[in-house]
């Protein structure tokens, strides 16, 4: 019986045998193609690769983290050296402009300036674009006597109308004109607009004491009903007491009665020709000076006519806002040095009590002075004006508060303007009496001299200009007749000692001629008055509408002699 045979495998030799005696080798591990084992070696080396590229970026992405986080820190450092209280050693270069050296410029040129009448302009040509007046559009064919002829039959009103109008008495006359339209609008009766008491005009003035109220009530009658006070009934409804009146301080309507306070700019400029009719018949029309204002003020006119006889009487009156508390609120510096800083801050903070002292508030009077933001100071005035033309027999009515330091700063524009008048100096004591301690009442006496005068020269911004510039557009068929003087550019020019006579004064000439040249911009276009004041700029919709009432209405006259209709205008 054949035993099983048991199959053990052989070792593998690892020397050489022979083909007799061994076995065959096993069969040999199969063999891999080379293309995996170059992928496998390209993927290593690519992991390499990024790993090493990883390592780099991480390092470069850390140091630039560094940089990152010290670029906060350098801006802060950089703030503080500029503004901070290490801004004195880090030296700047002051811009053009911020920095107040007139009076040095006045010294080095006042003898050219003295010497120099050989180019005196006439008053009488002054203004060279009248002859535009003659291209104006014919009013068209509107129906606003739809709107506005006198009522014969008149509905029931919607209720009473109560403002308070606040600030100073140009911004007052605003609210009193927005209300007579408001009022049309809502076919309310208007209550005789009531004048808010503010502590920095402290003029407790009512209605009646600066404009003539029969006057306003009867002119506007067919219009706009107008009563002095509520009625008895309604009163009792509020125990006599007008604060418990709802104040309305958002666009809204009730029956019976609404008050409004403060009312000033409540009414959009952009609003329908019979809404614009309404202010401008309200300005221009119904409101007139009181009795007493008025009357002072046609001396004040007639006076500054006969002080005017070098120059066929006319004259040229300055809007001067170089008062203390101006000064204070523009936060612009002069020639006071550190003495007039600190009176500054007393000012600032008695009057607006930490409202420059608030956190953020940044008090720049060299960034002030070069946007044009900075009253001009008199002897600036008087440079600007001589440069323009003006000689020293021009007459210059100055309408002012009380001036600054008024004895060091009007004596420079004493020398070049010796014939330099004020309200002051044109009425006696006795006359002015009254006024005394009523800011309104002495700003309608200046309104009226200057609402008068051949030339009108602006020096900063406010109502005061902006309604007379408005009024005399009305009143000269259009132009304004005002000086506006450019302010960036001529701080610049004040600031450069190197600067003759002559080169400033072709500069004074040129912003003459713009001025003359925006006298005359808005007159009959229509971007200008959807956007700006019907009281600045009232023409050509206040000629359009007030000659569509020519039947009822009496048109106003060209004024300067003040003949009895133009009196009336006052």
């Amino acid at each position: 019986m054949k035993s099983k045979s048991h199959h053990h495998p052989t070792p593998v030799s690892n020397g050489n045998t022979s083909e007799g005696s061994s076995p065959s080798p096993p069969p040999s591990p199969r063999r891999h193609s080379a293309a995996p084992h170059c992928r496998r070696l390209l993927r290593s080396k690519t992991f390499s690769q990024s790993r090493r590229e990883s390592s780099v970026a991480g390092i470069i992405i850390r140091r630039g983290l560094r940089y990152f986080l010290l670029l906060p820190l350098f801006y802060i450092c950089g703030l503080l050296m500029c503004v901070g209280p290490f801004s004195g050693l880090v030296w700047q270069a002051p811009l053009p402009g911020s920095v107040y050296r007139s009076h040095e410029i006045f010294e080095k040129l006042w003898h050219e300036i003295e010497s120099d009448n050989s180019s005196a302009i006439e008053l009488s040509s002054v203004w060279r674009y009248g002859w535009r007046l003659k291209d104006q559009k014919p009013c068209p064919n509107t129906s606003y006597r739809h709107h506005f002829a006198p009522k014969h039959v008149s509905t029931d009103p919607s209720g009473y109308l109560i403002v308070e109008a606040n600030g100073g008495l140009n911004q007052q006359r605003s609210s009193i004109c927005n209300a007579v339209a408001v009022a049309g609008l809502l076919n309310a009766i208007l209550v005789i607009p009531h004048l808010d008491f503010h502590s920095v005009w402290m003029d407790p003035s009512e209605f009646g004491d600066i404009y003539d109220e029969d006057h306003f009530i009867r002119t506007l009658k067919g219009f706009v009903e107008v009563v002095q006070e509520l009625p008895e009934v309604v009163m009792e409804r509020y125990a006599y007491n007008m604060t418990n009146i709802p104040n309305i301080r958002i666009e809204a309507w009730a029956p019976i009665v609404i008050r409004v306070a403060p009312f000033a700019n409540r009414l959009a400029m952009n609003v329908p020709p019979h809404v614009q009719f309404l202010r401008c018949f309200a300005n221009n029309i119904a409101l007139r000076f009181s009795f007493p204002v008025s009357t002072l003020a046609k001396k004040l006119v007639k006076r500054m006519i006969e002080k005017s006889s070098r120059t066929g009487g006319k004259y040229v009156s300055v809007h001067l806002r170089f008062e203390e508390d101006m000064l204070a609120f523009s936060c612009c510096l002069y020639d006071g040095g550190k003495a007039e800083t600190i009176e500054m801050d007393l000012v600032r903070e008695k009057g607006w009590r930490g409202k420059f002292r608030r956190k953020g508030r940044l008090i720049q009077p060299g960034l002030n002075r070069v946007n044009g933001k900075c009253p001009l100071t008199p002897l600036e005035v008087g440079m600007m004006l001589r440069g323009m033309g003006f000689d020293n027999n021009t007459s210059i009515y100055l309408a002012s508060g009380k001036i600054y330091q008024a004895e060091r700063h009007l004596d420079p524009l004493r020398k070049m303007f010796p014939l330099l008048y004020t309200k002051e100096s044109l009425a006696t004591s006795e006359e002015l009496a009254p006024f005394k301690g009523y800011s309104s009442r002495l700003a309608a006496l200046d309104y009226t001299v200057c609402l008068f005068s051949e030339v009108f020269v602006t020096t900063q911004g406010g109502n005061f200009p902006h309604f007379l510039m408005g009024h005399r557009r009305y009143l000269f068929g259009g132009h304004a007749k005002t000086i506006q003087p450019d302010k960036r550019k001529l701080v610049i020019l004040l600031q450069n000692m190197d600067i003759s006579w002559k080169a400033f004064k072709n500069q004074m000439e040129s912003m003459l001629i713009q001025s003359d040249r925006k006298g005359m911009d808005v007159l009959g276009t229509k971007k200008c008055r959807r956007k700006s004041s019907i009281y600045a700029y009232p023409w050509p919709e206040c000629r359009c509408l007030l000659e569509s009432q020519n039947s009822t209405i009496k048109l106003a006259p060209t004024p300067l002699m003040l003949d009895e209709e133009a009196e009336s205008m006052i």
